[in-house]
């Protein structure tokens, strides 16, 4: 099969009941490479529907969803602590999800939860207001880690210009919080949401319900890259970077990461990221935005970062999916909307540039408007886009 230089196939094809193509990374914490040599990208089978929707189908007719709550209480009862301490690290922003996974474990199953933050680059005004909401309506205790500023705004542009991954370093820290917290406070429980797999990777990763362990633990620190770059080299480039500070980036070492258990709520729980919203909504205050998002037709789901929309616009960049294509093939998969009106959302608001904190991002990462469309126009993929005249043209358009 030939790949583009970012492992998808060259021939683009969409799938028959969503709107996801077969260049949807099976993975957003990849450390995507132009040297790809392997396809990294979700399945389809010969009827020509994606894994996501294969494994929705067993979702919804194959899985015994009370037996799945047997074992989550028999897994919950295992670590419930006895003397009022914490028991269950929670990772999250305070958005749907996390709100939702959170105040579920402690006013239904009876947990005693305690809720880690990797801080967003910079709060939106909504995502500020349902973090404190998360706290002080929902009812639970929570820990705000906010990461070196200087570094990680170096690792946000060094991201973006090397990768066109502005949200990795990001997506490396939020991925490490959750065990790391458990293991300084001695707890040996950390539960995630949903599994991101369920939405393009492997079906057959979706029947564990614990996180792999290679996603937050190894033995070899040396090789990890950040960026792009090694750590030893962004330290040799004399920024006044030392090799502690990457260690919020670093995963556990594997010995350590034996002590703990890393599961997702999703495998135990039927996911359904609308009905988390309203579960957060009523019980934890959560509140959508006033308007949509751009890129999209939604308005509550990943709100609280002003960087998020252009990590969904580079994605739109390498793989041809925005926003939109996200949202939208979710919500077919959960019976919220048909095919057909997907296919309008997509072609409506999928290419839709996010204006709105454009220069506050182009700030945040020191690059200018010249570099940042220079760019992105060096990381578009031959096999998708065409420019005619000064304007380029997504070739292949969902139908």
């Amino acid at each position: 099969m030939k790949l583009n230089k970012f492992g998808a196939p060259f021939s683009v094809k969409f799938c028959k009941k969503c709107v996801i193509s077969n260049q949807r990374p099976s993975s957003t914490v990849e450390f995507i490479s132009s040297k790809t040599l392997k396809k990294k990208t979700i399945d389809f089978n010969n009827e020509q529907v994606c894994s996501a929707c294969r494994y929705n189908s067993q979702k919804n007719q194959n899985i015994d969803w009370t037996d799945r709550e047997q074992k989550l209480q028999l897994l919950l009862n295992k670590y419930k602590s006895k003397d009022g301490s914490y028991d269950v690290i929670v990772p999250g922003s305070g958005g749907k999800d996390s709100a939702y996974t959170a105040h579920i474990l402690k006013y239904k199953y009876g947990m005693n939860p305690l809720t880690v933050t990797w801080a967003p680059h910079l709060y939106t005004d909504i995502g500020w207001q349902n973090f404190q909401n998360w706290m002080h309506k929902g009812g639970l205790d929570n820990i705000l880690y906010t990461p070196n500023g200087k570094l990680h705004r170096y690792l946000t542009r060094i991201a973006f210009l090397n990768l066109l991954h502005p949200f990795q370093p990001f997506i490396v820290g939020q991925r490490q919080i959750g065990p790391k917290f458990a293991l300084n406070y001695n707890i040996k429980l950390v539960m995630y949401g949903e599994n991101q797999a369920e939405y393009g990777n492997k079906i057959s990763e979706n029947k564990n319900p614990k996180m792999k362990k290679d996603f937050y633990s190894y033995n070899n620190k040396k090789n990890i890259k950040l960026g792009g770059l090694s750590i030893n080299k962004i330290i040799k480039q004399k920024r006044n970077f030392k090799f502690n500070d990457f260690y919020p980036y670093l995963p556990l070492d594997s010995n350590k990461s034996k002590k703990i258990d890393v599961h997702y709520l999703g495998y135990y729980l039927k996911w359904d990221p609308q009905e988390c919203f309203y579960y957060a909504s009523e019980n934890t205050g959560f509140e959508p935005n006033t308007e949509r998002t751009e890129g999209t037709y939604s308005k509550y789901s990943s709100i609280d970062d002003k960087i998020d929309p252009f990590h969904y616009y580079t994605t739109y960049i390498k793989f041809g999916l925005g926003r939109a294509s996200y949202d939208a093939a979710q919500e077919v998969r959960n019976n919220k909307i048909t095919r057909e009106e997907a296919v309008n959302l997509v072609k409506k608001y999928d290419h839709e540039f996010p204006k709105k904190y454009f220069y506050e991002f182009l700030e945040y990462i020191d690059v200018s408007e010249k570099i940042f469309w220079k760019t992105i126009n060096k990381f578009r993929p031959k096999n998708l886009w065409e420019k005619r005249g000064k304007k380029w043209f997504l070739k292949n358009k969902i139908r």
